[in-house]
């Protein structure tokens, strides 16, 4: 007898400081077993939260806690939130197709109402997605062509111009060194002053 097919709703609510200037949209998260907090990028084998630390404070291990088995959920909502840093996903319901957090094996059900997001960011200038599902679904959305990992796009939306970078994964299973994906989020960063 075959499983039903379970669909998965996104656990969190959307990340989004009054002030954001900048939307960052991964695919989809982890399955709760991978959790070390209840935030984005919640797997300790995701560089996510190393690439910041590395970035602004020289220091890949500044957002872990002291026990270095989970990431501080209040250090980096609160850091986020001075950088002015939203963060969502792409994808509000999925099905996974394997047991594992690949986005290669997430069928997404629902797309995110990304029209919804940054009406609630009316100072958001920027969007980042990191990896290759969230660029392919926010390019299908806005209809524009894929810019080169490392590189941006310009998307319109009403009365703003939105710049869309396309950064690496921060999955260790995207090979590329840490330092390296660093230097183009940085880059990133820099561009957009924060």
């Amino acid at each position: 007898m075959n499983n039903p097919i379970e669909i998965e709703r996104h656990p969190l609510e959307p990340f989004l400081p009054p002030n954001a200037s900048l939307l960052m949209l991964g695919s989809f998260p982890p399955q709760r077993k991978r959790w070390s907090m209840d935030f984005f990028y919640p797997n300790l084998q995701n560089d996510m939260w190393r690439i910041f630390g590395y970035i602004f404070f020289n220091d890949k291990e500044y957002f872990l806690t002291e026990n270095k088995k989970a990431f501080d959920k209040a250090k980096l909502e609160k850091f986020l939130t001075h950088k002015g840093i939203a963060l969502y996903d792409t994808a509000t319901a999925v099905i996974r197709l394997q047991d594992n957090a690949s986005d290669k094996f997430l069928e997404v059900v629902e797309p995110t109402d990304i029209e919804t997001l940054l009406r609630q960011l009316p100072n958001c200038k920027a969007i980042i997605t990191t990896g290759q599902k969230a660029t392919d679904i926010i390019c299908d959305y806005f209809s524009v062509s894929q810019p080169a990992i490392g590189n941006k796009t310009e998307i319109s939306f009403h009365d703003r111009t939105i710049s869309l970078y396309r950064m690496p994964s921060s999955s260790r299973a995207y090979p590329l060194k840490l330092e390296k994906k660093s230097e183009l989020y940085a880059q990133a960063f820099n561009e957009l002053h924060i």
